[in-house]
């Protein structure tokens, strides 16, 4: 591995990247694991109160065989979703079921299937080995990687790639991710590194930002115009963030649900006006365990309108899930929509169905994006129309405790982790795009870095 970060450190990112593909692999390498063994580990503990930092492992894995339409790469950097803490607390099933299943399909998918799960669905890196049929990638090339994995041997994914019976999420639903030293993707998971980007900020935005995407602008997901009022919460967020950003972006106005006065100062500074402090204002949408409160549905309802001049929501961007689902299809204006693509409160939802049949909203569900809905959001981050919202950064050591400030959600926008990077502030290569648009990348920063 030294050799390789050697030659990485050397590189420019250009024609110096010649020779990647002679240097040596190592016989293995380190990785944040689960393992099989211990799914049981938090049996009679409520998932909100499991701790990441006793089932995440960091540990030396061999490195796996590399199949046709593969790569290899070497991981810079990688970042923390919320996947890796649904992996680490075994909820809502322990992971190891999808890597059995994926074992099942073919004797190559059959690698998969370990006694430990290494995880991760970012990275930013290089390429060291690409297999057989891969052309677009060569060795040394600077990457991100999106976490769409498929087959696309049916016909149901070649309109959406996300409707591929064999659609999973790299890292949460196959092995080899990127919390690691060297990862293993499929070669179309992979993008170009925005070149104005550290390795550890350009790591922060794939999962989310291509998540955001879908859900809020794409046609598959709300199809956002200019005009449109989008309730978004959690809105400073790893999620909430590049929804607020894509907003503002496409000629929206975001409604920002926040829980403390520093997220809704983080939202302004992104250019929102319109927040909501719910701790502040004390919003308690459930009376108890079993009983929601429609009073406070009707004074959140009402509090929007003021903001608003008197608007309903068009667009309710949707992931808390349980704590907020009733409250979202209340407040959404007749013939709105609701988009969710997860549940981190809980995913056994309830509304009132009279408030979504009787003024005709929609409910869609929205689950990370298709090949060129990550593209395109990639593609926004490379020409500095949405910014990475890196808050903070981990060595690959302290992954388990970055995971556990995530599930207790004590962060702002993402939080990175440094692989093979031996720092952070490495692999620049376009310092004037960079000067350019420094405030916005360094926004969410807690502590802002030395800058040379």
């Amino acid at each position: 591995m030294k050799e390789i970060l050697e030659a990485i450190n050397a590189s420019d990112g250009g024609a110096s990247a010649v020779g990647f593909a002679d240097l040596p692999l190592p016989e293995s390498y380190r990785a944040v694991t689960v393992h099989r063994d211990e799914t049981e580990m938090f049996d009679g503990i409520p998932p909100s109160e499991r701790d990441c930092r006793k089932s995440l492992h960091v540990e030396d894995v061999p490195v796996p065989e590399l199949g046709p339409g593969e790569a290899l790469v070497a991981v810079m950097a990688s970042s923390v979703n919320y996947n890796t803490v649904w992996s680490s607390i075994f909820e809502p099933l322990p992971t190891f079921g999808f890597l059995e299943r994926y074992g099942r399909l073919s004797s190559l998918a059959r690698r998969h299937d370990l006694p430990y799960h290494v995880l991760g669905s970012d990275l930013a890196g290089v390429v060291l080995r690409t297999g057989p049929g891969v052309n677009r990638w060569q060795p040394g090339d600077e990457v991100v990687a999106h976490c769409l994995s498929v087959e696309l041997e049916s016909s149901e994914g070649h309109d959406d790639t996300m409707l591929d019976p064999e659609q999973r999420i790299w890292g949460f639903e196959t092995n080899f991710g990127g919390l690691a030293e060297i990862a293993l993707v499929k070669s179309n998971q992979l993008m170009p590194k925005p070149g104005h980007l550290t390795w550890e900020e350009a790591a922060a935005p794939g999962l989310v930002n291509s998540t955001a995407y879908r859900q809020l602008v794409s046609r598959n997901g709300a199809g956002m115009k200019q005009g449109d009022n989008v309730l978004i919460w959690g809105a400073s967020g790893g999620l909430g963030s590049y929804a607020t950003q894509l907003a503002l972006a496409g000629g929206a106005t975001p409604v920002c649900v926040v829980s403390s006065p520093q997220k809704a100062e983080i939202c302004r500074s992104m250019g929102a006006e319109l927040i909501i402090d719910r701790s502040a204002e004390g919003y308690r949408f459930w009376k108890d365990e079993h009983t929601q409160d429609p009073k406070e549905w009707k004074r959140f309802g009402r509090r929007i309108r003021e903001l608003t001049g008197g608007e309903d929501i068009d667009i309710v961007f949707e992931h808390p899930g349980r704590e907020t689902f009733g409250a979202s299809v209340y407040v959404t204006r007749k013939g709105g929509t609701i988009t969710t693509c997860a549940s981190t409160s809980g995913y056994m939802h309830e509304y009132d169905n009279r408030y979504l049949w009787m003024s005709l909203k929609r409910i869609i569900g929205s689950h990370f994006a298709n090949y060129r809905e990550a593209w395109e959001a990639n593609r926004l981050i490379a020409k500095g129309r949405i910014h990475p919202t890196l808050s903070k950064v981990y060595s690959l050591e302290d992954t388990g405790q970055a995971a556990h400030d995530v599930h207790r959600n004590l962060h702002q926008g993402k939080v990175g982790v440094l692989c093979l990077a031996p720092e952070e502030g490495l692999g620049v290569r376009d310092e004037e795009m960079r000067a350019k648009h420094i405030d916005a990348i360094d926004r969410f920063r807690v502590e802002r870095p030395a800058r040379p």
